[in-house]
């Protein structure tokens, strides 16, 4: 088995043979950082790359995703095991009264894919509770809105962070299908995207 195979079934959404694969190249003594760093992160930033020029399109993104995401369950205990640290801590949720998870979904995915730790608190969560996450040790904040309703709420989460005098230890993202750039700036987000590919290299540029 070869790193490029495994780079290859993530690109191609092969659920099962990716993850097939890493045990295979485990057994053969591959490191899991090795695999993580030259397989699974390449990989996902490529799926982001074909999304960016439209050669691919969500499904295929979530499909790719989706094998991603098998084939760090198999590593992530190793990986802890191993003393491996990820490359930053990012809390991600959709704001209250909101109940759409998929765009969340596939940026928590992408996210653990490029090897950050995601704390996913899941939707229609309150602005007391990524307050409290950053307090956890979060170094990155994910709000995400799929509504104009919903997300003037990302300001109410920015003030609760700010109110618990928290502001300067986590840089903020937000995102969602009704979010611009502008509404970002508006509220004092630090980084806004359009899509998870653009939210894996907003991360990484806010962490420097």
């Amino acid at each position: 088995m070869e790193l490029e195979t495994i780079y290859q079934y993530v690109i191609n959404g092969a659920k099962d043979d990716a993850e097939k694969g890493v045990r295979e190249l485990l057994k053969e003594g591959v490191l899991p950082d090795t695999i993580l760093q030259e397989s699974l992160i390449p990989a996902m930033d490529e799926v982001g790359n074909l999304f960016e020029r439209q050669e691919i399109f969500l499904p295929e993104m979530l499909i790719a995703a989706h094998a991603m995401q098998a084939s760090m369950e198999v590593l992530k205990p190793l990986l802890i095991e191993g003393g491996i640290e990820p490359i930053g801590r990012v809390v991600i949720g959709t704001v209250k009264g909101d109940l759409h998870d998929i765009g969340k979904n596939l940026v928590s995915m992408m996210l653990e894919g490029a090897g950050f730790d995601v704390l996913d608190l899941g939707v229609d969560v309150p602005p007391e509770k990524f307050a409290e996450a950053v307090e956890g040790g979060a170094e990155i904040m994910g709000i995400s809105a799929m509504l104009t309703t919903t997300m003037l709420a990302m300001k109410d989460v920015i003030e609760a962070v700010e109110n618990s005098n928290l502001r300067d230890q986590v840089k903020i993202i937000v995102g969602g299908a009704p979010v611009t750039q502008e509404f970002a700036s508006s509220i004092g987000a630090d980084g806004y995207s359009s899509d998870a590919g653009g939210a894996v290299k907003a991360v990484r540029q806010l962490l420097g």
